[in-house]
């Protein structure tokens, strides 16, 4: 399940996942993130809190479908933050910036702790 974190009238976006991750949770991402683009911003920076998703209750074909999306939107993506507590995603996250470096000039993900919660927000409201 997901849920916006807190909503915003610029070009945030910022939800947390909540337990699983399934197709309608993909449809809802994808509604919050063009609705940001109708209103006429060129990019959105969205920032996603991981730390209470469990894979076992989520979806592969919503990951598989999740990562198809977001590579078709890439230019249309400002700044990600990944908000969990993960060793594996904070090591993946420089790895993504390596290799869409070319890909989206201006866009820059970070990784950060939980405990970083109020610095992630402020890195996806930063003009």
């Amino acid at each position: 399940m997901i849920e916006q974190i807190k909503t915003f009238e610029d070009n945030v976006l910022a939800i947390e996942v909540i337990d699983g991750f399934d197709e309608t949770d993909e449809k809802l991402c994808q509604k919050f993130f063009d609705e940001k683009l109708e209103k006429g911003f060129a990019t959105v920076n969205v920032l996603v809190k991981l730390d209470e998703l469990k894979i076992a209750h989520s979806s592969t074909k919503a990951f598989m479908e999740d990562i198809i999306w977001t590579l078709r939107n890439y230019k249309k993506m400002g700044h990600l933050a990944i908000v969990a507590h993960s060793k594996i995603l904070k090591a993946l996250v420089p790895i993504d910036n390596l290799f869409f470096q070319r890909a989206s000039k201006g866009r820059l993900e970070r990784y950060f702790d939980v405990s970083q919660m109020d610095e992630a927000m402020a890195f996806v409201q930063a003009k």
